[in-house]
């Protein structure tokens, strides 16, 4: 084990979002690059485990304050393109959410839990015989690692471990109230200033802090986090010389539109006839006219994501007299599942909604779609508009993160997609009536449908420079040789 990767997240084991996509594509291709890299993340009470056949490889106990907290460490029997690990804690992980309940709540232990978590790893990882070169740490739900790496005694073999923390997502700190740091190790008051950010235990500044190298997942992403970062801004200014933006990529196996077993027709012939035949599949699926450009909207309805400018920006255009239709996938807030289900009913026919998690139906929405639709606040780097532009689906985003880094406004040479500025109801449906005119001028439209398809966002690129920041910090003797 070279690098081992800490994750809640890990696709196709557990996913909510891109950070599973990540997790669970950038340890193969490291693999691929001759770095062995590992993953271990939380054991849950999913399908996808409770098929696997597990291994124990080491049994311990955690002192959390005053409860003995039992937890087991397992293997999976069969590795997928890297080893996998589970962290079994019974009564902390065993539910079917990853973060949220059946409610939609989340989990009101949520500190207690990341804390049982991570301080299990550490705890088994000071049992082995050889340590890892490299533990590499992603979102605040292991923010702590580098911290208790560092200044817990009970882990000081550890002490010379380097460790990368990866900000996939800034919004969310998981901070947790000063009362509860006694579910912690042991440590030296003294430097428990590295913890407190606001008055508050604060696992995401904590990782910005203790780690050897800081990393988001997008070069956009990491000059916006120094602008704003839920308070954060001057920290990430701080720790500038550590930190580095890297693109996410996305895995190229999985997402392959001449072999994926979810579409209904996979690419066989010509572009064309693949985006033909798919689409002619969703608009009979949804009942939407095929005559339409083919709009879409795929992921979490949160006002992160810009979900609250759906139905609004819809409405605005076809009540103007735009001629369009949409998609939307997805699940989140309530009060979105209200509105788009209403706005889906007055204008049944051109707008189908599906408040729904369906890994099969996004992947079929990307190869039939004629454009996807991202007008997120935040995107950290954002997967989605790579996927789509793989099965020839144009994008169109807001100009922020890596969707400014990955998407080239059409008014370039070598546009690949629309670009937007301004999250305001005049913008977003200007940008619609840009992709319709688009899909109107059918020779451009064709020839920018074809040339994304070839566009490499492969992980080999970014695994090359997850490496070249692993040497910088640990001695790979076996790869330098």
């Amino acid at each position: 084990m070279q690098v081992l990767h800490v994750s809640t997240e890990c696709y196709p084991i557990a996913k909510s979002g891109g950070l599973g996509d990540v997790v669970g594509a950038l340890p193969k291709y490291l693999n691929k690059a001759g770095i062995d890299s590992s993953v271990i993340l939380p054991k849950y009470d999913n399908k996808w485990i409770s098929k696997q056949i597990w291994i124990t490889c080491f049994k311990g106990v955690i002192q959390l304050d005053t409860d003995l907290i039992a937890f087991k460490i397992q293997q999976l029997k069969t590795p997928l393109a890297f080893p996998l690990y589970v962290v079994d804690i019974p009564g902390k992980y065993d539910r079917p959410g990853i973060y949220l309940d059946h409610n939609g709540m989340g989990y009101e232990d949520a500190a207690q839990r990341a804390i049982c978590f991570q301080r299990a790893i550490l705890q088994w990882l000071i049992t082995l015989e050889k340590l890892p070169k490299v533990i590499h740490c992603h979102d605040h739900h292991t923010g702590l690692i580098p911290f208790m790496l560092q200044h817990c005694p009970e882990f000081s073999v550890l002490k010379k471990v380097p460790s990368v923390f990866t900000i996939h997502n800034g919004e969310y700190p998981g901070s947790f109230d000063w009362e509860l740091v006694n579910l912690l190790p042991l440590f030296d008051g003294r430097v428990g200033g590295l913890l407190d950010w606001d008055q508050q235990i604060n696992p995401l500044a904590t990782g910005i802090k203790c780690c050897w190298k800081l990393t988001t997942v997008s070069p956009g992403y990491l000059e916006e986090l120094q602008i704003y970062t839920k308070g954060l801004s001057h920290l990430l200014q701080q720790e500038m010389p550590k930190s580095h933006g890297i693109l996410n990529g996305i895995d190229t196996q999985v997402w392959n539109p001449a072999t994926d077993t979810y579409l209904a027709h996979p690419l066989k012939k010509s572009a064309r006839v693949f985006k033909a035949t798919n689409k002619k599949w969703l608009c009979t699926h949804f009942n939407v006219p095929p005559t339409l450009p083919l709009i879409t909207f795929i992921g979490r309805l949160a006002r992160e994501k810009g979900a609250d400018f759906l139905a609004p920006t819809i409405e605005h255009y076809l009540s103007s007299g735009g001629k369009a239709a949409f998609i939307v996938l997805g699940t989140g807030d309530p009060t979105l599942h209200k509105i788009l289900s209403d706005l889906g009913e007055k204008y049944k026919g051109i707008i189908a909604i599906a408040l729904e998690y369906n890994e099969q139906l996004a992947h079929q929405l990307y190869a039939g779609s004629d454009f996807i639709w991202m007008p997120s606040r935040v995107e950290p780097c954002g997967l989605n508009q790579l996927y789509a532009m793989r099965y020839g689906t144009i994008p169109i985003v807001r100009a922020i993160g890596g969707l400014k880094d990955t998407v080239v406004d059409i008014s370039n040479p070598n546009g690949s997609g629309i670009q937007f500025n301004q999250l305001s109801l005049a913008d977003t449906t200007q940008a619609i009536q840009r992709a319709v005119s688009l899909y109107n001028n059918k020779e451009a439209f064709a020839f920018i449908r074809e040339a994304i398809m070839d566009l490499n966002f492969s992980w080999e690129k970014s695994a090359e420079d997850y490496f070249s920041l692993y040497k910088k910090i640990a001695r790979f003797q076996e790869f330098d040789d």
